[in-house]
């Protein structure tokens, strides 16, 4: 049963997406990516299919990834999974921005659809997380990426974070769920990190960035760019109603390009790298100059036609978020 009275995403749009990524046992289908699944795309499609409310296919995809990404002893999600691998579970390690977009759609589901199993699962993810992946630096509540591969004994210039791992959003949800942990702080050290971590002409964040020294810098070991992780930084902002439009502002006049296309940026060079024309990057830009001077989102933006896997997701986020909370920038 859909029950479309609340949703933020259309049952046409949902039924595009899901035709089209989400295979019929549940898999969410990253097609710029080799084509396998990982935490992050099970989350997203957990998300988009509540904010669709569409609860068979939520059941749908959260079986998948019970069953084939569950399968660590700490209640976090394997990141990893190749069709084409031999196991599927190509890299066992989790991606925290995954576990908590699983925990997040889930604690929703269990508190709109009265489901305490949803709630009980997401409640165990974020103990999990709590435990292993938040820790305190001078001062700062940070976030692993993975509860492996990136501590002292693993990076030079460690703590490395990504920027783009902090679902601003869900951090209260996760908070509610897990008092005894450090989420109620996250959220602050977060738009700390992403104000202080300034890279280039344009000031924007690399994709990974060490916060070893007084000020944040690029990580060493990782491509020193504004890239495809990056892009949503201000998406994320924009769905929790974050109120610093110096920020805003600094980040949707770095990033974007050409008739509102949505740049990826080596911040050694200041070069561009690529011209994202992709209607689910481009709604970024354009949503942020709506939040920021009041303009309306092009025509051709509101309409939901998928390209791939991860800017698909992207624009069905934005358009959510503008049909519920800025239903002036349409």
């Amino acid at each position: 049963m859909v029950c479309g009275a609340q949703a933020q995403i259309t049952a046409s749009e949902w039924s595009d997406y899901s035709n089209r990524f989400v295979s019929d046992e549940g898999r969410v289908i990253d097609d710029g990516n080799g084509g396998i699944s990982h935490s992050e795309g099970q989350g997203y499609g957990l998300l988009l299919a509540f904010l669709a409310s569409n609860k068979p296919d939520f059941a749908r995809i959260w079986s998948f990834t019970q069953r084939e990404l569950m399968i660590r002893d700490d209640h976090l999600a394997a990141w990893k999974w190749d069709p084409n691998g031999t196991p599927k579970i190509t890299d066992v390690n989790n991606a925290s921005d995954g576990d908590i977009l699983i925990a997040y759609a889930l604690a929703l589901a269990g508190k709109d659809w009265d489901e305490p199993r949803f709630t009980q699962s997401a409640r165990s993810i974020a103990d999990a997380l709590g435990t292993s992946a938040l820790f305190s630096h001078k001062g700062e509540t940070l976030l692993l990426p993975g509860v492996h591969g990136f501590g002292a004994d693993d990076q030079p210039d460690w703590p490395v974070v990504n920027p783009s791992y902090w679902i601003f959003e869900a951090v209260p949800v996760l908070a509610g769920l897990a008092p005894d942990n450090q989420w109620t702080r996250l959220s602050e050290s977060g738009t700390a990190l992403i104000s202080k971590a300034a890279f280039g002409k344009n000031h924007l964040p690399a994709d990974w960035v060490s916060v070893a020294g007084t000020t944040p810098r690029p990580a060493e070991g990782f491509p020193v760019e504004f890239g495809y992780n990056s892009v949503r930084i201000p998406l994320y902002l924009m769905r929790s109603m974050d109120s610093d439009m110096n920020l805003l502002r600094r980040l949707r006049d770095g990033m974007t390009g050409p008739q509102g296309a949505v740049t990826l940026i080596d911040l050694t060079t200041d070069q561009v790298t690529a011209e994202l024309e992709d209607p689910g990057y481009r709604i970024i830009s354009a949503l942020a100059t709506c939040v920021l001077d009041g303009t309306r989102i092009p025509q051709d933006l509101r309409v939901f036609v998928p390209t791939l896997y991860y800017p698909a997701t992207l624009q069905l986020l934005a358009l959510a978020h503008i049909r519920k909370d800025r239903p002036e920038c349409l």
